[in-house]
């Protein structure tokens, strides 16, 4: 088995260890060694041991941690090398042979990927989540639980989709854009659009353009 750390502590992190303890039931796979906490966060999180496993530091001790794999949390910030990051996959998702995944993605339990999608970088996608054939999505975009989104729908990088929306097929969300919960889009959403309601209508913009948006 190869050794795994999750590069994160937050609530993710915590059960991203446990999909990789179901992946490991079905097919071992990962030796999860513990966690990486991001360098702002380490100094209330040294020594800490959460969901069984511990935190061994930052990214800044990969080194001690030679041939150790990454799962890269949907928060984690700091910069670290992509050539390492692996996805993790619930073994209750399903996924087309025909689909392609990037490095660094996260597919929590009962999420559907159909024929021909394209996930780029370290997609996250919570629970129930739907992207079906021929979607694609770029990299860091992350879908909340029992997100849907139809055929041929394209979504930009850094783009966030709240719990339970809705996307229409052929629709393309613009990059950073965030689409509210519930929300049931039926156009094209510019970039860095927040949209909420059914029909969906922008609400106003995500990132101000003075300041600075998340990594």
């Amino acid at each position: 088995m190869q050794d795994l750390i999750i590069c994160s502590v937050g609530c993710h992190a915590m059960e991203i260890a446990e999909i990789v303890e179901r992946i490991n039931r079905v097919t071992p796979t990962w030796n999860l060694l513990g966690f990486f906490s991001e360098k702002k966060r380490h100094e209330k999180c040294r020594g800490l041991t959460l969901n069984g496993y511990r935190v061994l530091g930052t990214i800044d001790d990969l080194t001690t941690h030679r041939n150790a794999a990454l799962a890269i949390g949907n928060q984690f910030q700091d910069p670290f090398p992509v050539e390492r990051a692996v996805t993790i996959i619930d073994p209750t998702a399903f996924v087309s042979r025909s689909a392609k995944l990037g490095n660094g993605c996260i597919i929590y339990p009962g999420c559907f990927i159909g024929y021909n999608a394209v996930l780029g970088n370290r997609v996250f996608s919570l629970s129930g989540s739907v992207i079906n054939h021929d979607a694609v999505l770029e990299d860091g975009v992350c879908l909340c639980s029992s997100v849907t989104l139809a055929g041929g729908v394209h979504v930009e990088a850094g783009a966030y989709l709240g719990q339970a929306c809705t996307v229409r097929q052929y629709v393309r969300l613009g990059k950073d854009s965030f689409i509210g919960m519930g929300a049931v889009v039926v156009g094209d959403v510019p970039a860095n659009a927040v949209m909420v309601g059914n029909p969906a209508h922008k609400l106003k913009d995500r990132y101000c353009q003075t300041a600075s948006r998340r990594p």
